[in-house]
């Protein structure tokens, strides 16, 4: 298992990232992408797991259930 950190300094740095991913991979992003119009519906809809940084509880819970799934599912 790994952690790939991608800082993207532009919303064209996402469709490079997706070259990048490994198959069944995990994505999770920072809520504020959903709202970055096209980019992120197409983020909302290849199922990217939104974390909403303002609220730690809720990011907590929300990472926890996605390990939860990742380990019953055996996926990275």
């Amino acid at each position: 298992p790994f952690v790939i950190v991608c800082n993207h300094q532009a919303s064209l740095d996402l469709m490079g990232m997706v070259e990048v991913i490994p198959e069944r991979c995990v994505p999770i992003a920072k809520q504020e992408l959903l709202y970055l119009g096209t980019v992120g519906w197409a983020c909302w809809l290849s199922g990217i797991i939104f974390i909403d940084r303002h609220r730690r509880d809720t990011a907590i819970e929300v990472i926890s259930r996605t390990a939860r799934a990742m380990w019953q599912e055996n996926v990275r």
